[in-house]
């Protein structure tokens, strides 16, 4: 191959024009050397409209900033630490979207792209750089963008899976040689050990996870040490998969769908993780318009689809991505797999929470918080976990679902809980005592 020509980033970004809607590519790989260059032109740029979804940086995004609304409008499609105080403070805006789904308004114009700004391993010997731990909406944005522009970064691991360009293909390259971001692996606390504990008696050998990520995920990948043939296929890979896969007990040979791959749409962890997927021809990272299609989803047998909550309301409305009106995360795929994993054959859903929040505030709530958004609704809910037990909602009418939560409270609260569903639910609750 030809010897690649690179250009500084203060000359590839010159390829933003005013009025541009630009996608930053996101989980631990935000291209910042590119971002800082084109926050560096706001003077020279009117109405840049600047997309993101899950992007974890190293600081609050620099062109979401009051003195550049002029320049540029940052939109999320997931609040992440880049941009939750500027969303909070009104500079940034949020589109609620199931993550799965976001792909197809890039891919049918509801959201046109102009540019795609990327970071990148080096070239192969055939030219092809991998965009290695983050597919998720970066595959359809690169698909659909007019311009891509890539910081090639010797510390991007080259993964196997969908995200893959030639340099052909890429308007402007810039060498940008930066450590990609890490998240420190969360140690599980007893609470959420108890947590763990109580989700895994409920996992099956043979059953394919979708795992998130914090204390309560690792927990629960900590107790499965004693399973056999689990499989994976989820939305966010991280640290705590490896040692479930270096000891076989994650082998993947149950799974219908890529059959011994371990599969993710995006990857967050340390350098460990990101060096063990380097040429790693058994995981697949792929575009999550197909990680997290239900209907892909479902194809597995006993899905385990295990996610988190904010609080969770006597009913089992179940708010995930605000606090009261305050908007925190987004719904992300926790819907998509929530769905599919119903669907699928021995499937089962799993929300896990503390009993309380660290301000000691019960997180199971007789009415959800006002301005908080339901993001898995009662119709779906199945488990509700707590450190007091696993709740089971599915075909029990309202009453029967508040005592069951009720069950699984934090002791301090249920006096008053009861008080609320007695009022609320009358005879049909004293019933179920």
């Amino acid at each position: 191959m030809e010897s690649v020509k690179y250009m500084t980033a203060a000359e590839a970004v010159r390829l933003i024009r005013s009025g541009d809607s630009v996608y930053v590519q996101g989980s631990t790989s935000i291209p910042e050397v590119l971002v800082r260059a084109m926050t560096e032109r706001a003077p020279e740029l009117r109405g840049v409209k600047v997309y993101s979804a899950f992007a974890v940086g190293r600081e609050d995004a620099p062109y979401a900033r009051r003195e550049l609304i002029d320049s540029f409008e940052a939109v999320s499609f997931f609040v992440a630490n880049n941009l939750r105080r500027a969303i909070r403070e009104g500079v940034a805006q949020t589109i609620p979207a199931f993550l799965g789904e976001i792909p197809s308004l890039f891919r049918n114009g509801r959201v046109p792209l102009d540019v795609c700004l990327l970071n990148v391993s080096e070239p192969d010997d055939e030219g092809y750089c991998s965009f290695g731990i983050s597919a998720d909406l970066a595959v359809s944005a690169v698909e659909c963008s007019k311009i891509v522009i890539a910081q090639v970064n010797r510390y991007m691991p080259r993964t196997f899976g969908d995200p893959v360009i030639h340099v052909s293909k890429i308007a402007a390259l810039v060498r940008g040689d930066e450590p990609l971001v890490e998240l420190p692996t969360v140690t599980p606390n007893d609470i959420e050990r108890r947590i763990g504990e109580y989700i895994a008696a409920e996992i099956p050998d043979g059953a394919t996870m979708q795992i998130g990520v914090g204390g309560i995920p690792n927990a629960v990948l900590d107790a499965l040490h004693d399973h056999k043939h689990l499989g994976l296929h989820t939305e966010a890979m991280t640290d705590g998969v490896v040692p479930l896969i270096e000891k076989g007990i994650i082998d993947n040979s149950r799974k219908k769908i890529l059959p011994g791959k371990s599969v993710a749409s995006l990857v967050l962890g340390s350098r460990r993780l990101y060096d063990y997927l380097d040429n790693n021809r058994d995981v697949e990272i792929r575009d999550v318009a197909w990680t997290n299609d239900p209907a892909i989803i479902r194809q597995n047998p006993r899905v385990m689809a295990i996610n988190s909550a904010i609080e969770v309301d006597l009913t089992g409305q179940i708010c995930a991505d605000s606090i009261g009106e305050t908007i925190f995360s987004g719904v992300g795929g926790q819907h998509d797999f929530m769905y599919g994993g119903a669907l699928s054959e021995g499937g089962k859903c799993f929300i896990a929470l503390p009993s309380m929040t660290g301000k000691g505030l019960s997180k199971i709530v007789p009415t959800l918080a006002r301005g908080a958004g339901v993001v898995t609704t009662r119709f779906q809910a199945q488990y509700i976990v707590t450190e007091y037990g696993a709740a089971y909602l599915r075909n029990k009418n309202l009453a029967e679902r508040a005592r069951a939560l009720i069950g699984i409270s934090h002791p301090s609260v249920r006096e008053e809980l009861e008080r609320a569903a007695t009022e609320r639910f009358g005879i049909g609750f004293l019933r179920t005592k």
